[in-house]
């Protein structure tokens, strides 16, 4: 069942048409990859969901609910939440009331008790041990981390992931992705997330959809979005797009 819907989402800056009459929907406790070059309007469409900035044309519906038009804060509490490529943890607060903050500002549920909710989704992290820590301390991948903590804080329906597992090395990108299925699997959470990291994105989403220049050029398994010609040509030039995923995702499989 459709649990977020993007109809027709336009934005333009000036002459600048950075998503361009964009249609997708996620379901029901699905993985979604968008991925796309530089420039394909991925963030800033990232950006119209989450009501940090208004579509010049077109709506975003959480269920029946038409959350385009939205203040961001309210579209938090209404169960949508995103992270940010760049961390920027308030430096002047503990890791603990870093989450806090998240939860007082999502759902009913989150903000009843903060401090109790901070400490349950800092466990589910493993950054439990650093709770009363600066965040300036942390390691760029406790720091992506801390982001997830504070956005799962907010008690999402919907979590968007800006590309959450870039930077950090192998080792620490496979438990990235570990703990993105989690917050599927266990949470019930529905994730949309953007990744440049081309194997974490196919090996971890349901579908796929790719962004090229502001439009949605393809949609579909992980495995038949590799192989179509115009995201080979797109996305990678010359290159092909499945030579560089995992050959589970060539085959058809999900990676464990």
């Amino acid at each position: 069942m459709s649990l977020l819907r993007v109809e027709d989402v336009s934005k333009n800056f000036g002459g600048l048409k950075a998503v361009d009459h964009v249609s997708l929907e996620l379901l029901e406790g699905e993985i979604l990859g968008i991925i796309g070059p530089n420039g394909a309007g991925k963030t800033t469409l990232f950006s119209v969901i989450a009501g940090s900035i208004p579509a010049s044309s077109g709506s975003v519906f959480l269920g029946e609910r038409r959350i385009s038009g939205l203040r961001a804060n309210r579209v938090v509490a209404a169960g949508v939440v995103r992270t940010h490529q760049i961390v920027r943890p308030f430096t002047n607060l503990t890791v603990l009331e870093n989450v806090m903050v998240g939860a007082m500002f999502g759902s009913a549920e989150s903000r009843a008790d903060p401090r109790t909710r901070a400490h349950e989704e800092l466990s589910f992290v493993s950054l439990a041990d650093r709770a009363g820590q600066l965040p300036l301390g942390l390691t760029l991948v406790a720091r992506k981390r801390l982001e997830l903590a504070r956005a799962l804080a907010t008690g999402p329906r919907v979590l968007l992931l800006d590309e959450v597992i870039a930077g950090v090395n192998p080792a620490e990108g496979i438990e990235m992705t570990k703990l993105i299925r989690a917050i599927r699997d266990q949470r019930g959470i529905s994730i949309i997330m953007i990744e440049h990291i081309l194997a974490a994105v196919m090996s971890v989403s349901d579908r796929v959809v790719v962004l090229d220049y502001g439009k949605k050029i393809a949609q579909g398994r992980p495995a038949e979005v590799v192989r179509d010609p115009k995201v080979i040509t797109a996305y990678l030039g010359e290159q092909s797009v499945a030579a560089k995923a995992p050959e589970s995702v060539k085959r058809g499989e999900k990676t464990p």
